[in-house]
């Protein structure tokens, strides 16, 4: 069963995006009016905002947090053509009884883009602290903080250039088949070719380069993001477009011997409208989509590996939906269907009495 709970966000602007921390405890929220706001979660389970700030001078479209390890961080990008890491520190106490106070500080600004900087994400923790930007200008690029307790230096560790604009980028948190995967999405609407891009480390050259194209998706792309692995044997990235789109990612060996991906694209039309964001659960089993229509859909793997639709929960409040779905088939049912039968024999019409 799914709750709404509407949230008073006080924001003066269209919320671009709302991300949980790590162990979802915390929430940042960033707007077209300028600000950051960072949530908690009392005890009651209400969340209340505990800081907010103006972060930057144009709309801020996307926020990100670091892993808790490296402390409590987050990254902002904004229209402004700029990303800035931000930390949170303890002030002092204002009286012996009550609890320090606590504050954000900006400890840098990347000015390295000439446009708007669209999406900003930290790396997956075995990486270190790495940081990729997306910049309308086509570029992706990668920054490391050498010294985790000096987030003042963040220099550019790889720029990787790209035909079209770039709208999302997504990690891949698993080291399985491809070290560092990454993904990127383009809004560009111009041009019809595939509009998501897989990028990955390649250890001879010592750099980023492009290693796919997602040809099936043609239309802008809005976001993307990949599944955690949980003992797949392939990759999994959702991509929010005109549709909702999974790619699956297996690597292949071909004749040569040589190692290649293999794309698999799955479309869902049930927004019948363009979606705009896409996230997953701790462990890949449901996917959430959000898009014009103004509903969340909740998704989930059936029984027959089939991703379908199991919720659709309104903006309005009014309450979830639910998806009408086939039961899963119980062991009766699933012998019947599968089961075989042979003639062993006639019996005749009349039985004689015992």
């Amino acid at each position: 069963m799914f709750d709404v709970e509407p949230i008073i966000a006080d924001h003066k602007d269209v919320i671009h995006d709302v991300v949980f921390d790590y162990y979802g405890r915390r929430m940042a929220t960033c707007s077209s009016d300028q600000t950051v706001k960072i949530w908690d979660e009392d005890e009651h389970g209400r969340w209340q905002v505990t800081s907010s700030w103006k972060a930057h001078s144009g709309s801020i479209w996307r926020v990100s947090w670091a892993n808790p390890e490296f402390g409590q961080v987050i990254a902002t990008c904004s229209f402004d053509r700029t990303a800035s890491v931000w930390e949170e520190v303890m002030g002092d106490k204002v009286s012996t009884t009550s609890a320090p106070t606590r504050r954000w500080v900006r400890r840098t600004t990347l000015v390295d883009s000439r446009t708007s900087v669209t999406d900003v994400e930290f790396a997956p923790k075995y990486l270190g602290l790495l940081l990729a930007t997306a910049s309308a200008d086509g570029i992706i690029r990668i920054y490391e903080a050498p010294d985790i307790m000096n987030l003042s230096q963040w220099p550019v560790q790889h720029e990787i250039a790209n035909k079209l604009s770039l709208s999302c980028l997504s990690w891949n948190t698993s080291t399985y088949m491809v070290a560092q995967l990454l993904a990127a999405g383009s809004d560009e609407s111009a041009t019809p070719t595939g509009k998501v891009f897989l990028f990955a480390y390649i250890e001879n050259a010592r750099k980023c380069v492009k290693i796919e194209t997602v040809n099936d998706i043609t239309d802008p792309v809005t976001d993307v993001a990949f599944a955690p692995n949980a003992g797949r044997t392939f990759h999994m990235l959702a991509v929010a477009s005109k549709d909702l789109y999974i790619v699956k990612i297996r690597g292949v060996t071909d004749a040569t011997g040589n190692s290649k991906l293999e794309l698999e694209t799955l479309k869902f039309s049930e927004h019948n409208c363009p979606v705009w964001r896409v996230c997953w659960n701790m462990l890949a089993t449901m996917l959430i989509s959000t898009g014009d229509d103004g509903c969340v859909r909740i998704w989930r793997m059936n029984y027959t590996r089939q991703w379908k639709c199991a919720a659709v929960l309104k903006a309005e409040g009014s309450g979830p939906t639910y998806e009408p779905n086939p039961t899963t088939p119980t062991l009766a049912t699933t012998a019947s269907a599968t089961a075989k039968f042979y003639k062993k024999g006639t019996i005749g019409n009349q039985v004689p009495w015992h």
